[in-house]
């Protein structure tokens, strides 16, 4: 590839009557190059396009591909091999992709290959849920293989915040439904989700008994996505899309699931700081956040019923959301299970039966209390100390022989051991006899009277 100066100078020179092999030898380039861009067949600055072995093989793959849009790329790879291709498969992939082989498909790609309407979202009129679940989280969360992280976000202006669940059931849902909506001070006017199971029936979109109750209780409307239809909810989507990326990976191991959230909350304020220019002013998301009217929240949470299992520690306590709570004494290591109910500030403690064991007022999350109950305290150190003796410990050096009780143990062992076995066994054969000569003759009578006798 010439540069322009080089190309500039090959024509000029070429005006002076240099001859083709002079330039060449003098830019030190191939006569056939220098050619080339003397005849205008090629562009200074602008490389040569390599021979594409795919064009030929281009109306055949189309034509496969119009035939079966979902014909996988390996076996038309193996087709055009077949009939001479030579490049490799990462090549063939690509030149599908360039050359736009492969036909839209409308029910396997709803938001791709086709038009976006631009969806007005007015102040205040939206707030879209979704959940977000991570991967690996730390062992001690209690969430299984994944985190679960309930996103909202403010459609008009864009603002979101996250809140951290064990799980993604009912009770947990709302729960962190309610810190989302507190967390950002206020609610929209209707809520948007997917097809999330505890929202509505996946299959028809209608919304649950159960969340209709939730959502008459904040006083808001309900709209259920169609399925397939990401791009309606577009807004929590790119907030996923921050938490996951900006914050998760970040998270140290050893984490508690407190020290994560206030990682959520940091993230999402600063996500506040974010430009936006509306009608040709420039401002912020918080600027535009301010600016929406939204509804008051009820000063208590929905009451729904939520419970976790636990697991009482050796000194009768019970690690719930960063604190510890008190039980009776001789549970340790027994399955417990904490309830609460959202509206109340009490957590009750229960047994596997069901029969609550303690209940006791609820710290904030994550303050590292120990909360305890003076009857659980006495009754504790009451078995801590009837557990304890006074008598002095085993003396471990102490000679102690074999006794003569083990000594006769002993001699009946070796008494045995050197008994043969004729004489272990012994066998009278006189009765032997005695019932051999009782057979050989039938019984009488008078056998007969004894035997009844």
């Amino acid at each position: 590839m010439l540069a322009w100066e080089e190309d500039v100078d090959a024509h000029s020179l070429r005006q002076q009557g240099w001859t083709i092999s002079a330039i060449a030898r003098h830019l030190g380039r191939d006569r056939k190059t220098i050619r080339a861009y003397l005849n205008g067949e090629r562009t200074p600055g602008v490389r040569a396009a390599p021979l594409d072995e795919f064009a030929r093989f281009l109306p055949y793959c189309r034509q496969r591909l119009i035939d079966d849009p979902h014909l996988w790329a390996a076996t038309l790879f193996d087709e055009v091999v077949e009939l001479g291709y030579s490049g490799a498969y990462s090549t063939f992939t690509r030149a599908l992709r360039r050359y736009e082989a492969r036909p839209h498909c409308e029910p396997c790609q709803r938001t791709g290959g086709r038009e976006h309407a631009i969806i007005d979202h007015p102040p205040g009129a939206e707030i879209q849920f979704d959940w977000v679940e991570l991967p690996d989280p730390p062992a001690d969360w209690g969430g299984g293989a994944r985190a679960h992280l309930l996103v909202g976000s403010l459609a008009h202006s864009g603002r979101w915040r996250g809140v951290l669940a064990e799980s993604e059931d009912f009770a947990h849902f709302v729960e962190a439904l309610d810190s989302v909506l507190r967390r950002l001070g206020a609610t929209a006017r209707r809520w948007r989700f997917d097809r999330m199971a505890t929202v509505c029936y996946p299959s028809s979109g209608q919304v649950t008994a159960a969340f209709a109750g939730v959502a008459k209780f904040y006083g808001v409307g309900v709209d259920i996505c169609p399925p397939r239809r990401g791009n309606r909810k577009g807004v929590v989507e790119k907030a996923n899309h921050s938490a996951a990326q900006r914050w998760w990976h970040t998270v140290p191991d050893g984490s508690t699931m407190q020290a994560a959230q206030s990682g959520v909350d940091k993230l999402a304020l600063r996500m506040d700081s974010r430009r936006r220019t509306v009608e040709g002013v420039r401002t912020t998301v918080g600027a535009l956040a301010e600016g929406e009217v939204l509804l008051a929240l009820p000063n208590a949470p929905f009451p729904a019923q939520a419970e976790v299992a636990r697991v009482v520690s050796a000194q009768a306590l019970v690690h719930f959301r960063g604190n510890q709570y008190s039980v009776p004494p001789g549970l340790s290591g027994a399955k417990v299970t904490v309830r609460w109910r959202l509206d109340e500030p009490v957590i009750r403690i229960a047994t596997a039966a069901g029969s609550v064991i303690a209940a006791h007022e609820r710290a904030m999350d994550g303050a590292g209390r120990v909360v305890r109950d003076e009857g659980h305290v006495v009754a504790l150190e009451r078995a801590v100390l009837a557990s304890f003796s006074s008598a002095p410990p085993c003396r471990s050096k102490v000679r102690r022989p074999p006794s003569s009780a083990a000594m006769q143990e002993a001699a009946l062992l070796r008494g045995q051991a050197r008994a043969s076995p004729a004489e272990r066994v012994v066998v009278d054969l006189s009765t032997y006899a005695d019932v051999a000569d009782r057979l050989r003759t039938a019984p009488t009578d008078e056998d007969a009277k004894e035997c009844e006798g």
